[in-house]
This record gives structure tokens, C-alpha cells and sequence, in this order.
């Protein structure tokens, strides 16, 4: 019999809200959170907007100590971190007792670290670099400092699966509960705004705005939808098996239900147009959970406003919910909170808890004309107001990876 397993702590740090009440606001009003990009110069690009968190001071959540080694991707985690910790009840002090552990979803989090370290060896030479900036350069450092901050001691993993992290993260952190390598995990998912991954995507013309000259826009099923805006964010759940909950007596948001990944190459940078691990992964997670497609009140689609993906998922949703497929309300965060990557699947996570405890469903904004191809029950532009017991969220990228996570209500 498998281990329940509670969520107890919830920390947010997003475009729209720094803290889970705020993102939660933001979401229902159905705010949009790309911008003007202040973190670096775009003069010199066609594409000037993303989702930048620009309300972010570190200073202010973490205090001034020890800060000034430490990069933006780690500064958001950290504050994401203990965001959860205190929602959570979790006093500094104890926070190894019962034995706790991390897993982090990050894949371009030393990006930018490891660009800077290499520009300062390059310009006054190897031997005269800085070394406080070297931890930052390897992709584990949020998660290595957030244990040395926090003094977490037990299992400490670093999830590198592009779009799937988040939720990849979490899924390691279910298996360390549920094979008794802990009884409390924090799962964490973080990406930072910076000029080498934005110019990434620029470069490779994911980017909305670079295809039909339109304003940059995030409109996931529409017929105009153009690609992706870029965004950061982190997340992090606090997740307990539920006899730990119980005996601290604290609030449990919900339970981990089920859980279904599946690789399908087929090849770089390209989606599979028959969509058969997303499929695989739906129906996988449902397995896990013991749950049949009726029992899902609601999906959070992967959704990212890009021609292919929108479509193929629309089609997966299809196959696996036959008839139901049709009634089943389907939202797309990232058309507010645009493409966080790494991060995205546990910001949705957090949407997607949020949308139980208020039985309010937030909506895909900017969906004025439905593709002919995406003819679903989408929740169009204004939140929908509904009881919601059991959520799945969908999460792939194409390169192959394909994660689904089912969250319902503590009972």
C-alpha cells in the first residue's frame, strides 16, 4: 500500500505574486505578467517583453546576511523557500526532525553564472577570478545552498529535464517518502530571466512577436497564437507522508494522487505530432492514482501559446477522456504567467491547489478565437467558478519529456 502523501507548505515567486495569496489573486483577475524587460538591454532585438519578476527584493525576504555571492536563481528559490517553510509551521531549528530533504527542477539556473565566471577568466586571466562566484556555476547550487542555509540534511537532488523539471522534481521527492529515504521533501522548481536563455529562445524563434510581426502575447488555443513568452519564476511545495502531517497537526492543503512520466523522442526541438507520451503520461498518472478519467474535475494544460504544442495536446486530451474531453474545463496558466520552463510545472502545481481551496478555476486569458483545431471546454478570459476535487496538470516539452501530476483534495 502506497504512503499518502500531504502537501503542507506552498511558496510562490512569479511574475504576478511573490507570495501564494497574491499569485492566487493575480491568477483569478486574470492578470498578465510579461513586461518591458529591465534585467538586460534588448535595444538591439525585435522582442522586448517577457515575464520578468520585477517587484523582487532579496534583501527583503531573506535579510542582508550572505547574500552577496549568491545568484538570481538562487535568491528565488531561497525566498520561495522560505516562504513555504513558514506557511508550512516549520521552525529553522527543527526543520531536520523528521529527517527532510530537497529536490530541485532547474535546467538553465547556471547559465548566466557560468557566463560571467568565464567572461571575468577570459579578461583578467583564470588565476584572478573571483572563487565565491565559482559554486554558482554548477547547476546544483540552489539546491546544495538551500540545504546549507536551512541545514537540510537529508536526500539533495538537482532535476535537470527542461520543460518537465518542476514536476520531475516532485515525483523524486514522492519516491523519497515513499521508500522511507524521508519523511518530509521539499520540491522545488526555479529559472531565472537572463540574456543567454532569452537569446536562446529568441534564436531558435520560439519567441511571440518574431513570426508575424504582432505584439508579443501569450494566447494559448487561439487561432493567432505566435509562440512562447520567455518568463522565470520558482516554486516550492513541502510535502509530508501524512502520519508527519498528522502529528504536527498543521494545514494540509491536499495530497499527491498520482504521477505518470514517459519519454517519446522523435527529434531536437520538434514535437511528436501524434502526441503519444503525453498520452501515455495522462493515462499513467490516472493508473497511479486508481482514478478513471471522470474522476478529473479539471486539467491544467501545458499550454505555452505555440502553433504544435497547443494542438497536440488538445488531440492527447482527446484519446485519453474520449467523450468527457468536451465537459471537462481546461486552463492555461502560461497565458499569464508565459514560459517559465523549468519552473513551470510547479507554479502550476500551486495554480492548481489554489483553484481547489477556492473551487474557483483561473482563466486562459487573451483566447478570443479558437483555433478550429483546439475545441475543447477551455475557461476563457474569466475565471470559472466550480467544485474541484482532483486536478491534473500536463507538462512536456520537445524534446521528448512528458510528466503529469494529479493533485485532489485531502480527505
Amino acid at each position: 500500500m502506497k504512503k499518502r502523501i500531504a502537501i503542507t507548505g506552498l511558496g510562490v515567486m512569479s511574475p504576478i505574486g511573490i507570495d501564494k495569496d497574491s499569485y492566487w489573486k493575480s491568477l483569478f483577475k486574470g492578470k498578465v505578467g510579461y513586461k518591458p524587460i529591465t534585467l538586460f538591454d534588448t535595444s538591439n532585438l525585435r522582442i522586448h517583453a517577457a515575464g520578468e519578476i520585477t517587484d523582487f527584493n532579496p534583501k527583503e525576504i531573506l535579510g542582508k546576511r550572505g547574500l552577496v555571492d549568491l545568484d538570481r536563481s538562487t535568491t528565488l528559490l531561497l525566498s520561495a523557500l522560505k516562504f513555504a517553510l513558514e506557511d508550512s509551521g516549520i521552525e529553522s531549528d527543527n526543520i531536520n526532525l523528521p529527517v527532510t530533504g530537497i529536490s530541485a527542477g532547474t535546467t538553465f539556473g547556471s547559465v548566466n553564472s557560468l557566463s560571467e565566471f568565464d567572461r571575468d577568466s577570459l579578461e583578467v586571466g583564470p588565476n584572478f577570478v573571483n572563487p565565491s562566484r565559482f559554486p554558482n556555476t554548477v547547476i546544483n547550487s540552489p539546491a546544495s545552498r538551500a540545504a546549507i542555509r536551512y541545514r537540510i540534511k537529508g536526500p539533495n537532488a538537482t532535476i535537470s529535464t527542461g520543460y518537465c523539471a518542476a514536476l520531475d522534481a516532485i515525483d523524486y521527492a514522492m519516491n523519497c517518502i515513499e521508500f522511507n529515504r524521508a519523511r518530509r521533501m521539499i520540491a522545488a522548481s526555479v529559472e531565472e530571466m537572463c540574456i543567454q536563455t532569452f537569446l536562446g529562445f529568441y534564436q531558435l524563434g520560439y519567441l511571440s512577436g518574431l513570426n508575424g510581426g504582432n505584439a508579443p502575447i501569450s494566447c494559448p488555443f487561439d487561432k493567432s497564437r505566435d509562440g512562447i513568452i520567455f518568463s522565470e519564476g520558482a516554486s516550492v511545495l513541502i510535502l509530508e507522508d501524512l502520519d508527519t502531517a498528522l502529528e504536527r497537526g498543521v494545514n494540509i492543503y491536499g495530497e499527491i494522487l498520482g504521477i505518470g512520466s514517459n519519454f517519446d523522442p522523435f527529434r531536437l526541438h520538434k514535437f511528436n505530432p501524434k502526441g503519444a507520451g503525453i498520452i501515455e503520461s495522462m493515462r499513467l498518472a490516472l493508473k497511479n492514482a486508481d482514478l478513471k478519467p471522470d474522476d478529473i474535475d479539471c486539467i491544467f494544460a501545458n499550454a505555452n501559446s505555440t502553433k504544435d504544442a497547443d494542438v497536440i495536446e488538445t488531440q492527447a486530451i482527446k484519446e485519453v477522456f474520449k467523450e468527457k474531453a468536451y465537459d471537462i474545463p481546461i486552463t492555461a496558466v502560461k497565458s499569464m504567467l508565459g514560459e517559465a520552463f523549468s519552473a513551470s510545472g510547479g507554479l502550476t502545481a500551486i495554480a492548481a491547489i489554489g483553484s481547489m481551496l477556492n473551487s474557483l478555476i483561473p482563466p486562459t486569458v487573451n483566447l478570443r478565437e479558437n483555433d478550429p483545431k483546439c475545441d475543447l471546454n477551455y475557461v476563457k478570459n474569466t475565471a470559472k467558478n466550480t467544485k474541484v476535487n482532483n486536478v491534473m496538470i500536463n507538462s512536456f516539452g520537445p524534446p521528448g519529456t512528458n510528466t503529469v501530476l494529479i493533485i485532489g483534495k485531502y480527505k
